[in-house]
């Protein structure tokens, strides 16, 4: 109980003897020195009670800050208890889930609707410290929030920041048009006229659908045991890994899939400009110019540009006359953030072989792309199309969607040789 309370219930009774003894017409010297003794003790209180509340003031701001971030770490404490394994047997046999699963399936569930069981995305996660097989290197433990599904994605890398959304749609207004300085041109003369504050809006929508489809035998249910949790966890990640990283840039907007930054380049507003030459230092330095001078990087340093490896084959090998210095050795000493990929740029095509590179970069914490995931993982069983074998099918279903924020902080280079 908080000290300031005992202080006011003490009061409260010495309030209760005082008036029963101050009705008395002739008090005894016992009474009387009681009344002196009780009036000494309630002056005190008051001086306790005020200091009382004074310290119980600061512990009640430390609980709330505490309380404030309790409710993230505990989701975070929860998640890494979290057994997939339960909810392959429970799919299959109809066990009963428990513990910290059972609490984050309610929880999820009262958050909004799912046909199966759902699974919230950290438990997808590798979790330092589990044993794998000798030959597989340990894995390392991603942080939560914005990076939470796959710390070492192309899409991540490039500044792409991943958001979960609760329901409904997203909007991103960025703005477009506003004010404009000007000067007065003579001494009553007028400044400029105003001009409109214009933005144009960047939605995510829940229209895109991902499914992610695994067989799981009868034999792997009752011999594999907690290790189906690891091969479940680790399949689900690296299938969804590859297909969101994929069309975050080279989705179609046909077919189900979002509008990649790539492949919508026209759509957003991205500019895009043909090199026709072979891969060089110098092409890549002039796309960072044209960063700088919109006023979207402050400096190279603050540049992430992406790549095949079939153009850094190219340019490692490209030595400077009289040196023993590539192209390559001067891209990555000047430009921030140099990535490899095969999911995210398409494969060279065309004779000559012909790449694309993208290049991104953050502007006041602002960042270039946008990812909108929707809720948690829902899985549904299907137990009915391999009976005949006694499989289970598991579907996982997962909702996002892509966007960019300012145009300005994304250029293309097409025509790489």
């Amino acid at each position: 109980m908080l000290d300031s309370l005992k202080i006011t219930r003490r009061q409260s009774e010495i309030r209760q003897e005082l008036s029963a003894l101050a009705g008395k017409e002739k008090p005894s010297e016992d009474e009387t020195r009681s009344m002196e003794s009780l009036d000494a003790e309630y002056r005190t209180n008051e001086i306790r009670f005020r200091a009382a509340l004074v310290a119980e003031d600061s512990e009640r701001k430390e609980a709330g800050a505490e309380i404030e971030t309790r409710s993230e770490k505990e989701w975070s404490e929860m998640a890494n208890r979290f057994e997939v394994r339960q909810v392959a047997l429970a799919l299959d046999e109809g066990r009963k889930l428990d513990g910290a699963t059972a609490e984050m399936v309610e929880e999820l569930r009262s958050q909004g609707g799912f046909q199966g069981i759902p699974v919230p995305l950290e438990a997808l996660e590798t979790r330092a410290g589990e044993t794998l097989a000798g030959g597989v290197p340990d894995p390392v433990r991603t942080m939560p929030t914005i990076d939470r599904l796959f710390a070492g994605s192309a899409a991540l890398d490039m500044g792409c920041r991943m958001i979960n959304v609760g329901t409904g749609i997203m909007e991103y207004p960025v703005a477009t048009g506003g004010a404009q300085p000007g000067w007065a041109g003579s001494e009553t003369g007028d400044v400029p006229g105003p001009q409109a504050y214009t933005t144009v809006d960047r939605p995510m929508r829940p229209d895109h659908t991902l499914g992610v489809q695994m067989k799981i035998t009868r034999n792997a249910l009752k011999q594999a045991g907690a290790g189906l949790e690891l091969a479940v966890r680790r399949d689900m990640s690296a299938a969804i890994q590859q297909e969101v990283g994929r069309s975050i840039f080279l989705g179609s907007g046909a077919g189900g899939e979002p509008l990649g930054v790539i492949t919508g380049a026209a759509t957003y507003g991205i500019n895009v400009t043909a090199v026709d030459a072979a891969a060089s230092y110098a092409a890549f330095r002039a796309a960072a110019v044209r960063f700088m001078t919109a006023n979207a990087a402050s400096g190279l340093s603050a540049i992430n540009l992406m790549l095949r490896p079939e153009v850094f084959d190219g340019m490692d090998e490209n030595l400077l006359t009289g040196t023993a210095i590539s192209e390559w050795d001067r891209l990555v000493a000047k430009i921030g953030k140099v990535v490899l990929s095969t999911n995210g740029i398409a494969a060279p095509a065309g004779a000559p072989l012909e790449s694309t590179a993208l290049l991104t970069t953050e502007t006041n914490g602002v960042p270039p792309i946008f990812c909108g995931m929707w809720g948690a993982v829902d899985v549904i069983r299907d137990p009915y199309s391999d009976a005949k074998s006694g499989q289970l099918r598991l579907t996982a279903l997962t909702t996002m969607d892509v966007t960019v924020s300012r145009a300005a902080q994304l250029e293309i280079l097409t025509g790489i040789q």
